[in-house]
């Protein structure tokens, strides 16, 4: 009889492993599948994040602030005065040269005011006195982002 029982036992151990098994591989299958579902969705989000973060960048430099002509040949000059506008904003030199499209020596040339800022540069100089340091947060992000 015991060997009756020990067949038996046997017996019931390999069905049960082979449904097990059988089980075990169609949830492997899907298993399988969802990671390549993720992965391909994580591909498809970085590409997206890359046009966004580069549409954002050329719409930050494309983007004109409307600027009355009148302002900028009106509007004066001065090394102090330039000085006291990158103080208020928050900026280094090298970042308010980001933001006008020139370098930090020629920011530091300008406000020691050995030189002075072309027409297109006053243009941006005359923008950035209209805006905040929310403003010129936003933008240093976009251009970094």
């Amino acid at each position: 009889m015991a060997n009756i029982a020990s067949v038996l036992k046997e017996e019931i151990t390999r069905l049960a492993r082979k449904e097990l098994r059988s089980e075990t591989e169609n949830l492997k299958k899907a298993s399988a599948q969802y990671r390549s579902e993720i992965a391909a969705l994580k591909r498809r989000t970085a590409s997206l994040e890359q046009q966004l973060s580069r549409l954002e960048k050329t719409a930050s430099r494309n983007a004109v602030v409307q600027v009355n002509p009148e302002e900028t040949t009106k509007a004066r000059f001065t090394a102090n005065g330039f000085k006291t506008l990158r103080q208020r904003l928050g900026l280094t030199a090298e970042a308010i040269g980001i933001l006008l499209g020139v370098s930090a020596q020629t920011i530091y040339n300008w406000e020691t005011g050995n030189t002075r800022p072309r027409d297109e540069q006053m243009v941006r100089i005359v923008m950035l006195r209209g805006m905040g340091k929310r403003d010129v947060d936003a933008i240093m992000q976009n251009l970094a982002g």
